[in-house]
Parts: structure tokens; sequence; C-alpha cells
């Protein structure tokens, strides 16, 4: 349960009049266009284009072409209404309000014809005062401005000065001045999504009745007193006491598994007031903390808050507590310029290990809670422990976070602001003011959340200078941004959350950028704070492309999703590389170019003569290409954790871009809309392992690198082989001695030239490859990892492998007894529509037989299995 989720209960009392009353307005509302031509049934929570589809009034969205042919929808200006009768004598009331838990997002709202607000923000919620309208029968309407135009004339009202960029590149199909709307910033379109700017009322509607007062909301904070060594509490109760007299009473404050227990006694004055308590965790019970995936366990405490007010009144509140502390530390390294930037949970520094968090779809009433669970059982699934929730999409809903406090996925919580700058007249900072009071207030007591951060990229498109502004000019631009993020929204953050840190943007370079007026020069300074880092031209083999910074919170390549995916939105003519189809889904300039010239790099290029099978063999190399860049980006980044090189290192998280699909197309993202894994997420899964073997080349020197995560220190083997690629014998193994590996560090542990690497078997760099795995004397302790010693379009050897699979069933399970005639790399086993995740894929296979097992996500059959399962490997597409 969610520490703040308003519990929707008659709270119970001496008599009607010490209750209060809540009124739920979900359900279908009438939905009608701007001239009233066309009025449809719509669900609320929910939007118009949902409301459209579920018609059948419109086509999937997202089929084909449908983003542009349905931009009608997001110019109109809608209205939805709802005529709803009361259950109660609405007279007997002292107070009764209409509470908004999201409006999507410019509204003026009407009850019985009466205006009673407007709404601006998607990221607030909005309560209006009804008392004096509401009756036993009403109407509700809510009249929507479009928000394309409303921007638009946000924009143009801003005449003193420019706020870039206008418009996206004309390569996103998008809409311009999403920069003046408070709305998710990503649904006028980006680089990997579509333009769907939504309408409608997205979460929760609702009457709320009361008597005397009320308990509007509350939220708690766990706090480390490290001078007494015990665990507090700090509690904040929000009252509305409608009583012209003071409220008195009692409140009981209860954590049983902590044998904690206080009372206060307390005195509501009228009018709206927070009531603080300060609750002391028992000394003489062990609390036992949150940690992170893979550190330790998610344990949370229930606790019962009871309310005994004057005249019966009671309420009564539940939540999950956890304990936790987090810090940002940033100090000087030794050998290094700069300062640090890393993460200490409990004391403990964390690698932050993960990816970057997208809305999981245009339409939020389609992201339900099997949507999100499959996407976050994911992250842990593939060795992650920490997403950043990036700042061009939204807040998430409540289940979201209560589901990383659950799995122990840390996040790194961006306000929503984008690759823009913005305005920051009176009325949009009121705005972003009460968003930002509300947001932190709603989510603080989440543990999962380990950073405020201001904005994405702001800092550096400003420094850097991305929207050619005039230096004569740029003053203004920096005062607004630091009146904007420093002067508001972190102020905001500091009053009402002391418990984590707060970064002003990302990349940034933290105490650095904060010493130089808050924006520093080079925000992607690899000495200090975060960076973020793409290069789609140089070899993504070459570690050296890479930088040697502190923390790397975004990197990645593009693939494209699956067959299987893709075939839900289009028709056969669409099917190719070139197609018009495979042009309009990509929205990053010459993205699908980049791809092949980069897989070109260390592959050769399909050669099928027959269009499908070519379409479908360049998707399966652009995400070899996407999982072989990002396994040799993040291992580089892994190895760099506890050394210092020419003056650089100590990297301390990697968190790729970017997780999760927002529909159909071509990305950056490790999970297909749908959440069926790429690649590059089984890769993931290797390369995230908390005991991991790196290999890489230095001037002709092989080295091997053991990373761990373990908070002990663990004594390994290393076992080094050397396979031909025409044979699946292996040619000859090394074993060294026993090292210890100490604690969340990585060491050497092996090195040899590769000339006398080669000299095993007569190989040379073309016709083997080298494998590598952890173990102690009996148990492996690592998955295999591998090391090409030459590109694979020039090896030598390969021949085409023949794999057969044996399916059978296993409990939940299916078993892949699989067999090959030969060395066969990248092995993809694919398994169509069928939901669900293999234990591993894209694997080299270098012996004759391997069992993989597959878990369904939904029912299935070995015999659909066996029918819809297709294997490929790399020889396979020449």
């Amino acid at each position: 349960m969610c520490p703040r989720l308003l519990l929707l209960l008659a709270l119970c009392g001496a008599g009607p009049t010490a209750a209060a009353r809540s009124v739920s307005l979900r359900g279908v509302w009438r939905i009608r266009s701007g001239n009233g031509s066309l009025e449809l049934p719509g669900e609320v929570p929910g939007c118009v284009h949902m409301a459209l589809f579920q018609r059948n009034l419109i086509q999937d969205p997202y089929y084909r072409f449908n983003d542009l042919n349905y931009r009608w929808i997001s110019l109109d200006n809608w209205t939805y209404s709802k005529e709803f009768k009361v259950p109660f004598d609405v007279s007997k009331w002292q107070k009764v309000n209409l509470i908004f838990e999201g409006v999507d997002t410019v509204t003026e709202v009407l009850l019985n014809n009466v205006s009673i607000g407007n709404t601006n923000n998607m990221f607030k919620r909005y309560s209006f005062d009804i008392t004096s309208v509401v009756q036993a029968v009403n109407v509700i309407e809510l009249h929507f401005q479009s928000p394309v135009l409303y921007a638009a004339q946000q924009s143009r009202a801003h005449s003193s000065y420019p706020v870039p960029p206008d418009c996206p590149p004309s390569v996103q199909k998008g809409e311009c001045h999403v920069n003046f709307i408070r709305k998710e910033q990503s649904s006028f379109s980006w680089d990997w999504g579509p333009s769907f700017p939504t309408q409608g009322i997205w979460k929760d509607v609702r009457l709320e009745a009361y008597n005397i007062c009320h308990l509007n909301d509350f939220t708690f904070s766990p706090i480390y007193d490290n001078h007494a060594q015990e665990w507090n509490l700090e509690i904040e109760s929000f009252f509305d006491v409608v009583s012209s007299k003071p409220v008195s009473g009692q409140v009981i404050v209860e954590i049983p598994k902590l044998q904690t227990q206080q009372t206060y006694s307390i005195e509501l004055q009228p009018g709206e007031r927070i009531v603080e308590l300060f609750v002391k965790i028992n000394k003489n019970i062990t609390v036992e903390t949150w940690w992170p995936h893979g550190h330790g366990s998610q344990t949370g405490y229930n606790m019962t808050i009871h309310f005994n007010l004057d005249k019966g009144l009671k309420f009564k509140k539940s939540a999950k507590v956890y304990f936790r502390t987090v810090e940002l530390i940033e100090e000087p390294i030794q050998g290094s310029p700069g300062l640090s930037f890393y993460f200490k949970i409990n004391g403990f520094p964390i690698f932050l290990k993960g990816s970057n968090w997208i809305p999981a779809d245009s339409f939020q009433d389609r992201v339900t809670s099997d949507v999100l669970w499959l996407l976050l059982q994911s992250v842990v699934d593939a060795n992650m422990n920490t997403l950043r929730v990036w700042g061009g999409g939204i807040y998430e809903q409540d289940e979201f976070y209560e589901l990383c406090d659950e799995l122990g996925i840390m996040v790194w919580q961006d306000f929503m602001f984008a690759c823009a700058l913005y305005p920051t007249d009176e009325s949009f900072m009121d705005s972003v003011s009460a968003e930002v009071a509300y947001q932190v207030g709603r989510l603080k007591s989440h543990p999962s959340i380990i950073t405020w951060s201001g904005n994405n990229e702001n800092e550096a498109a400003l420094m850097m200078n991305w929207y050619n502004i005039d230096v004569s000019h740029l003053d203004i631009y920096i005062k607004d941004y630091v009146r904007l993020y420093v002067e508001n929204i972190r102020k905001i953050v500091l009053a009402v959350d002391k418990t984590r840190p707060f970064i002003t943007s990302s990349p940034t370079n933290g105490l650095k950028s904060i010493r130089e007026g808050w924006l520093s020069p080079n925000p992607y300074d690899t000495n200090f704070g975060d960076v973020h880092f793409y290069d789609y031209v140089s070899d993504c083999w070459d570690w050296k492309t890479f930088p040697k910074a502190r923390f790397i919170s975004e990197y990645g390549y593009q693939s494209w999703p699956s067959f299987s995916t893709l075939e839900k939105v289009s028709t056969e003519e669409d099917w190719s590389y070139k197609s018009r189809f495979s042009l309009h889904r990509q929205h990053h300039e010459n993205g699908n170019n980049e791809m092949l010239l980069q897989a070109e790099l260390h592959f050769k290029l399909p050669q099928s003569t027959d269009p499908l099978r070519a379409f479908k063999d360049t998707i399966y190399l652009t995400q070899v290409m996407q999982a072989q860049c990002v396994k040799t980006e993040t291992e580089f980044y892994r190895r760099s954790r506890s050394e210092i090189v020419n003056r650089q290192g100590h990297t301390m998280g990697a968190l790729y871009w970017q997780l999760n699909d927002i529909w159909q197309a071509p990305s950056w993202a490790s999970l297909e809309y749908g959440g069926k894994w790429k690649m590059l997420h089984y890769f993931a899964r290797h390369f995230f392992a908390p005991l991991l073997p790196v290999g890489f080349e230095n001037q002709g020197v092989f080295f091997v690198y053991g990373v761990s995560d373990f908070h002990l220190d663990c004594t390994v083997i290393l076992t080094v082989r050397v396979h031909s690629w025409s044979s699946l014998k292996p040619l000859c193994s090394h074993v060294t001695k026993h090292f210890v590996i100490k604690a969340g560090e990585a060491v050497r542990l092996y090195q040899e030239p590769v000339s006398q690497l080669l000299r095993c078997g007569n190989c040379t760099r073309q016709s083997c490859v080298v494998s590598f795995y952890l173990s102690t004397d009996s148990k492996l302790l690592s998955s295999t990892n591998y090391h090409f010693l030459s590109s694979l379009k020039e090896a030598v050897g390969l021949h085409k492998a023949r794999i057969t699979a044996i399916i059978s069933q296993q409990e939940d399970a299916f078993v892949f007894d699989l067999e090959t005639s030969a060395v066969a790399p990248f092995v993809w086993l694919d398994v169509g529509s069928i939901p669900g995740r293999f234990s591993d894929n894209g694997f080299l296979m270098t012996e004759k037989k391997r069992t993989i097992l597959f878990y369904p996500w939904k029912l299935t059959s070995k015999s659909e299995l066996e029918q819809s399962l297709h294997v490929t490997s790399l020889t396979d597409i020449y």
C-alpha cells in the first residue's frame, strides 16, 4: 500500500455529523467534440484517444501512420461530462470538495453550469470547494482546450523573448512549444516516440464531504540520528478543520513489530492545519533496513495511526514504513582531479546498475498493474538495481513506486523538465511550485527514491548552446534557469524532504556546478558528477571510445524490435528496412543508417534476396549490434569502479538508455513494447551480474578483471579457454590460482599477450575466440563471458550451425534442450508472440549441447512453442 494513498472510507463516528463520505466519480462519462458532431461514452480514468478506439471510431493509434492520421484529435477542444446523484443529503455537510487526482491538462471545470475552477497542470492534484454549488443531482463538465493550441498560445503570449526550442526536429513528426504546458513533455513527440498529446481525466476523481474536520492526507520520513544511533519517524498529517471551534484529541502511532507505540495529544485550530509528530523507534529492537536488489532484503514494517478526536470523530491510516539512509558522496579522490560521485545506502557504497525509464504507453489508462509488474520484474531479473525516471515523461503512478520498494529498485527521480528552456513568468512558476510540493509530498515516503533531479539535460542544453542563443542574451536564460530549478524547485524539495539529495540537472558537475553559479561551462566533465554519452560513429568494440567518468546516467545504441512486435502494427508492404513505414517509425535522424554502419564494422550485412527474410535478418543484426555495443561499454564502466587510470576513474554508476518502449519502433530500449526482451536485455542479465569477469585488450595484451558487488570478500578461480571457430572442443584451458576479490571492488585477475594466447592450437585472431568464467573449486560463480579476437566478418572456420531443440515441460517452465552441429555466435531463440522470457538468449554456443528454460507469462503449451520456435545464429543471415 502506498503510504499516502487516500483511503476512500466512510470514517466512523458517534453519529451522522461525525462521519465523512467519499463518492467516486470513476466510470463512464460522456465525451463530445468541440463542435458537438461527435459524442461518445468514455471511461474515467482515461483519455479521448482510448475512448474513440474502444468504440471502434478509430483504429489502434499505433497502427502504421495513425500518429499522423489522428492529429485532429489533439487539435480539437473536447468536453467531458457526467450526471450523478449524491447518495446522501448534501445539506447536512459543512464542506464538500471535488477532487481530481490528475487532469490532462487544460480545462475549465463547471458544476451545475457554475464555473468552479481551472486546471492547467497534468502533475497536480486539484481540489475544488463545491459546498455552495453541489445538489442532490448534478451535472459536471470539463471543457478541455487543445494542449497543442494552448501551448502555442502561451508561447505567443511570452513576447518579451523566445524560449527555445520552438519545435521538435522534423524527423520526430511532433508538435511545437511543449515547454509552455505542464504536461508529459514526450507526448508532443520524442526521438523514440510518437506525438499523441492526450486530453482526459487520467486519474481518479471523487467527492469528499465532511463535518468538523477531515484528514486530507499524511506522509512520513524515517530519519536516522547518527549521534544517538537510533531511528526516528517524522509524520505529517494534513487536516481541514471546518468547525468554528478547536478540535482536540489523541493520536496513537503503532508499529507492532518494532514494539513501538506512542500517544500524542493534539488540538487543531479552525482552518487548514498540519500536525507534525516525531516518533522515536524503540532502541531495544533491531531495525532491519531496506536494501537495493542484490544487496539485502526489502524489509518493511506495518504502521497504523489512529486519530481519536472530539465528538467521536475517528480516522485510521495504515502504511508500510521502510528504513534506509542515502548519501551522495562528492569528495576528493587520490590521484585524480575533481570529486567522486556515488551513492551510499545504509552507509555502504553501491554501484548503480540499471537503465532509464520512459512512459510505458502514450495512453496511461493502458498502463495496468500487469504491465508495470512485467516491466519492473524484468528489471530485477536482469540484475539491475536502479531506474532513472526520466524528466520528459510523467511522475509515475503510486503502484510503480510501491513495486520498486518491494523489488529493491532504486529510483533516480527527475522532475518533468527535459531538453528545453522554460518560461519563468509568475503563473508558470506558481504552477510548478504546486506541482513540486505535491509530488515530493506524495512520493517522499518511498525508500526506493534515492535522489531528486531538477531536469534532464537542461544545464547542458544551455551551457553547450544547443539552441544557438545569442551570447549577449545568455544572462536572461541563466537567470531563468537558476530561478526555476534552484530558487523554486530546489528550495521546495529541501523544505519538504530532508532525507535524500537533490541534483539540479542530469548531466551535471554536482558541487562544481553549484560553485560555478549552478551552471558549469562543461557539464560533461568526467571528473565531476554524472555524464550522458552517445557516439554512433566510433567503433563500439573499442573501450577507449567511452568516457572514464564518475557516473554515466545515459548511454546507448538503437536497435529494431522483433518482427512479431512490429507485425501487429504494420502490413506486408511495410516489411522492409527502407520502407516508408520503417522511415516513419524512426524518429532519430539517420538512425536506421547508423545502426547498419555500426553493425558493418564487425559483421556482414544480411544477404538474402527474399525481402521479408532480409528484413527479419536485419532486425536480428541490429539487436546483435546493440547488445554487443552496450555490453562492451557497460563492462568498461563496471571494471573502472576501483581504479584511477590517467587520473580518471572510480566509475560508480551505469544506467543505459533506455529500459522500455512506448510503442513499436526502433529505439534504444532493451524491452520492446509489450515487454518482450531484446537481446540487449539478456546481455544485461550477464553484464550486471553481481560477480562478473570482464575481458578486454590493451596494446596487444589480454586482461581479465573480476568485478564484485558483494558486501563480503570472495575467493575465486578464473578459467580461461581458447576455442576454434571450427570445433566444438576447446583447444586449451588455463586455470589460475585462487584470487580474493574484495567486497565492492574490481581487480585484475589475469593478463597475457594475445600472441601467447594464439599459440594454443596454432590460432590466429580470425580463427579463435576466448571464453572465461569464475568458480570455486567445485562451484560455478559467474556465467561464461567471452572476448572476440577479431571482427566476426573476418572469422575463419565459422560454419553454418544446424541447431535443433527438443522441448519438454518442467512445472511452470519449459525446457529447451539444444544441440548444434557447429560453434554458433549469437544464438537467438524466438517464439514469436508467445509472452515470456528465456533463461538466456543471444549466447555464444561453443559446446554441442545446451539447456535453456522458457518462463511463460501466460498459459501456453509445448506444441504451441514448437510451432512458434525459430532459431537464428549469426551465419544464418549470410
